[in-house]
């Protein structure tokens, strides 16, 4: 059986020297990419003239069309690059791991695609400049040039869900699998009382209550109010069924300036953490939902990963206000540890 979370192997430390030469471009490399979608751009002079691109959709042979390449990208999707790490891993060869995350502006509901994955960088020892550069991502099994695979896998990240414009907890995304991301969140604020299942109704009114001025201060939070299908909920499941209804809180306030909420209810600063994340549409059952943490957890043990027990479900509509297909939610558990190399 294909395992579709089986990204490239990671490349190791080559130690076989190669010169200060390679050393440079690998510092180069931390200083250059960053730049790689922003105004200052790459240096092209580090690039051979016939430098070939491959990824698994797209190939270029030359420097002009490689380019070309970035400029349309830049345009279209306004890609915010991050660069993990850079290291020489063969003679003449460079590896760099990376995450790129962007928005296709062409379509009104701007969709978020997202790719993470290697980058191997061949070097001309007589010029010192890069002569080819193959992208392999995490999300395929093949990243070969045509991936039909490769393809399909753009194609589903264009779909349309229906998100609030509200802000939500903050959060770095390190690897995107074919069925879950790993993500790194900051610390985050909520509000949050305890009930007895998913849909307890009571207990989302208590909690709107703070947001709407029921607190010691009789002060209205900023955040996006349930009636209006735009609230941002969470809800801990541990393996005893033990749940509670979080809102996220704006991070505009410390926990020390927040109101005092009536009884029942708390605040609580979550610290936040790595997280494996999947998300699925329709209506969050809690059959539903246990069904996809099971599946999420097998995945990440799979992986060699270690998850914590419980995990978050994820609500960024009203289920009943809002069509079953274009729902967004999103089963989170926490991680022990995790590390890109």
């Amino acid at each position: 059986m294909v395992d579709l979370e089986t990204s490239p192997p990671s490349p190791k430390q080559d130690t076989t020297g190669g010169g200060g030469g390679m050393g440079e471009l690998v510092d180069f490399l931390y200083r250059d990419l960053p730049h790689l979608f922003d105004d200052k751009g790459i240096d092209r002079k580090a690039y051979d003239a016939a430098v070939k691109f491959r990824d698994p959709i797209t190939r270029h042979d030359d420097l002009n069309s490689y380019l070309l390449n970035i400029a349309t990208l830049k345009l279209l999707f306004r890609p915010q690059f991050d660069l993990h790490w850079a290291k020489q891993t063969g003679p003449s060869e460079i590896t760099t791991r990376w995450s790129m995350v962007m928005r296709f502006l062409l379509l009104p509901w701007q969709p978020q695609l997202v790719f993470t994955g290697t980058s191997v960088m061949s070097v001309n020892p007589e010029t010192n400049k890069f002569i080819r550069h193959v992208d392999y991502w995490d999300s395929i099994v093949s990243s070969d040039f045509f991936s039909i695979e490769g393809l399909i896998d753009v194609i589903k990240q264009l779909r349309y869900y229906k998100m609030p414009h509200l802000e939500m907890p903050s959060y770095h995304i390190l690897k995107r699998t074919a069925s879950y991301q790993v993500r790194k969140y900051g610390p985050f604020s909520v509000v949050e009382r305890d009930g007895d299942s998913l849909a307890g109704s009571g207990v989302f009114n208590d909690l709107a209550g703070y947001i709407f001025g029921k607190n010691s201060a009789s002060q209205r939070m900023a955040v996006t109010p349930p009636v209006d299908g735009n609230t941002q909920a969470s809800s801990s499941v541990d393996e005893k069924s033990e749940i509670s209804i979080q809102f996220v809180l704006s991070s505009a306030k410390s926990m020390k300036s927040l109101p005092t909420p009536n009884e029942g209810v708390k605040l609580r600063e979550v610290e936040g953490g790595i997280a494996g994340v999947s998300s699925f549409s329709g209506k969050p059952t809690e059959s539903i939902v246990k069904e996809k943490e099971k599946s999420l957890r097998c995945r990440l043990i799979r992986n060699g990963l270690k998850p914590k027990p419980g995990c978050l479900l994820a609500l960024y509509n009203d289920p009943d206000v809002t069509c079953e297909h274009i729902m967004r939610n999103e089963v989170l558990i926490w991680l022990e540890e995790f590390s890109l190399d």
